[in-house]
């Protein structure tokens, strides 16, 4: 996808060899016109497949999640909340996940109202890393008994395993923007 590949040139910011911070388009400030763009996307490579819901984890996959749900005839976003909440009861589908980007592991908790085995279920994210994030998302789905339709990832960080990861469990990954390396504070492409 061209327009999100020079989002990420013209505003990345890469930290080290394994950050890349795009919180001025993607994850602090949104852009939605790209947003839009990124649906748009998601329902051309998701198209053949019926969706009731799509499953993302708080906060940066929501507002994506929420464009991406419009293409699909503004189907339900159900997200996976990473604290506890006074009005989230304990009848939840839940998963522990290693956040790379905070570097500690936290709990993912869904009602259990609102998946049930009928649903199709389309994952999406903002980012691939080591794959924690999407494998919490398929253990609360496969808690649920529903399908599993794909995930769908805006920017994926093809050296590191999270893509293996997925597909091991026999689920289909699309990636917008698959990046190769981040190296001398540059973004190499797939």
């Amino acid at each position: 996808m061209e327009a999100l590949k020079n989002k990420i040139l013209n505003e990345g910011t890469v930290i080290g060899s394994e950050i890349l911070k795009v919180d001025s388009f993607l994850n602090h400030q949104i852009d939605i016109k790209l947003l839009n763009e990124i649906g748009q996307e998601f329902k051309k490579r998701f198209a053949k497949n019926e969706i009731t819901k799509i499953l993302t984890v708080e906060a940066s996959g929501i507002g994506i999640a929420c464009i991406v749900a419009q293409y699909f005839n503004n189907i339900p976003v159900v997200f996976a909340k990473k604290h506890d909440s006074t009005t989230m009861d304990n009848n939840a589908y839940e998963a522990e996940v290693f956040s790379f980007t905070k570097n500690k592991k936290y709990k993912v908790r869904t009602s259990k109202k609102y998946i049930n085995k009928e649903d199709k279920i389309l994952i999406i994210d903002d980012f691939l890393a080591n794959g924690n994030a999407a494998l919490g998302l398929i253990k609360i789905t496969r808690q649920a008994e529903a399908s599993i339709v794909g995930v769908g990832i805006v920017i994926e960080k093809a050296f590191q395993n999270g893509r293996e990861c997925i597909e091991n469990e026999g689920i289909k990954v699309e990636s917008l923007a698959i990046i190769k390396s981040l190296i001398d504070n540059k973004v190499v492409f797939k």
